[in-house]
């Protein structure tokens, strides 16, 4: 009897047993259940903390692979950054800028100036999202700019002016001078070779090639006679344009002219182109003033260069001016 019941208290204990351990493992497993969601909650969490931090700009490695952007210094505190990562996309360099634009003011730039490629135009969208507008462009890339400093925007707008030089050959011997007719013109009017001048070219040069070009003729430059400056030039943009016109001395006589450019090149009298109806204003005007040297002197009409050096190190300039008359 003792036995039995002895041994039914243990199969009772035993089941007891059974049902605890099987809540047990259900606690078990609802835990273990709610950690794995916990777990993939807090992944989705971090996940979205760290793409808002890159874009926020606070960085975050996932995203920002690039170091911030390096760039040039000038002497105004402004920036001005020109290499940039060729295989960025734009949420990237959006991200990439934040964090640069953050560096910079700290540093007290007073600038951003990004010279971006063509061939990388994708980063001009992000960058005008975080304030920046194009300044200037040139045929391989466009220049944005951002004022960083206090108060209004400071920045210099672009150069506003195109330039325009013709070379007066005057042959001193016989008062002639070198003229053309342009084919391209609506009136064919005599006038001096000339044309616009390139980038880094001085005004010298400029008129020296563009009489060789257009008539065949070689010369040297002698002086600056004349500056005409016209705004909202129809063939300048809108923009202004500036019309020199130079002195030049021939090298050679012989006239070779290009049909592309010119319907007619001639040596005319001084006198004739002074007074003819078939030139401009301004053609008039310069050969009058070259019949005044031919008979008083260059001298009194010249404005002769003079190279300087600029406030820049090692950088020149051309000084324009009338030069004084030498003291005994």
């Amino acid at each position: 009897m003792v036995s039995w019941i002895m041994s039914a208290g243990l199969c009772r204990v035993s089941s007891v047993l059974r049902r605890v351990s099987s809540a047990v493992f259900m606690v078990s497993w609802i835990m273990s259940a709610g950690l794995c969601r916990v777990s993939s909650v807090l992944r989705r969490v971090s996940s979205a903390v760290c793409a808002g931090s890159a874009r926020s700009g606070s960085g975050c490695q996932e995203r920002l692979r690039w170091p911030p952007l390096a760039g040039d210094v000038d002497r105004f505190g402004g920036v001005t950054v020109r290499d940039f990562p060729p295989d960025i996309s734009e949420d990237e360099f959006s991200a990439l800028l934040r964090v640069s634009l953050s560096r910079w003011r700290s540093d007290g730039r007073v600038a951003a100036w990004l010279h971006v490629p063509i061939t990388l135009s994708r980063l001009s969208a992000a960058a005008a999202r975080l304030g920046f507008g194009f300044h200037h462009a040139r045929r391989d890339k466009a220049v944005l700019s951002l004022w960083l400093g206090p108060g209004e925007d400071r920045l210099p707008s672009f150069a506003t002016h195109q330039v325009g030089v013709a070379g007066a050959v005057v042959d001193e011997s016989n008062g002639k001078v070198l003229v053309v007719q342009d084919r391209n013109k609506t009136k064919n009017a005599w006038k001096f070779p000339g044309g616009l001048s390139d980038l880094g070219e001085n005004i010298g040069e400029t008129a020296v090639r563009e009489v060789f070009e257009e008539t065949g003729v070689r010369s040297q430059f002698c002086s600056l006679l004349s500056i005409r400056q016209q705004h909202n030039h129809p063939g300048a943009f809108g923009m202004s344009d500036m019309y020199l016109i130079c002195r030049l001395s021939p090298l050679s006589f012989r006239i070779d002219f290009c049909t592309q450019e010119c319907l007619r090149c001639e040596w005319l009298d001084l006198t004739e182109l002074a007074e003819t109806g078939e030139t401009t204003p301004i053609t008039s005007r310069v050969a009058r003033l070259l019949l005044y040297g031919l008979e008083n002197g260059f001298q009194n009409i010249d404005l002769t260069m003079e190279q300087m050096p600029a406030v820049y190190s090692g950088l020149f300039y051309q000084l324009y001016h009338r030069r004084l008359p030498e003291t005994p």
